[in-house]
């Protein structure tokens, strides 16, 4: 059985960095952007550690404004 990788797409714009994404996390993926802002001046979120993401969709769920859309595939082994 193959084990499930994930990836976070945020939507930079939207992000206001409100970071309950990354405290929700299990696997720690992700992280605030501290050295860029996007045009509405909030820090966003971003993949800090791609490669241990599950795809579980906590942050999705927990995200406020609905700006992280997941993906899950089955990797082969």
């Amino acid at each position: 059985m193959g084990k499930m990788k994930g990836a976070v797409v945020v939507d930079v714009e939207r992000c206001k960095g409100c970071e309950l994404c990354i405290v929700t996390c299990p696997q720690q993926v992700l992280a605030n952007k501290e050295a860029q802002v996007n045009s509405k001046g909030y820090h966003y979120v971003y993949m800090e550690r791609p490669e241990d993401c599950t795809g579980c969709t906590n942050c999705a769920v927990v995200c406020p404004d609905g700006v992280l859309t997941i993906y899950r595939v089955k990797e082969e082994v």
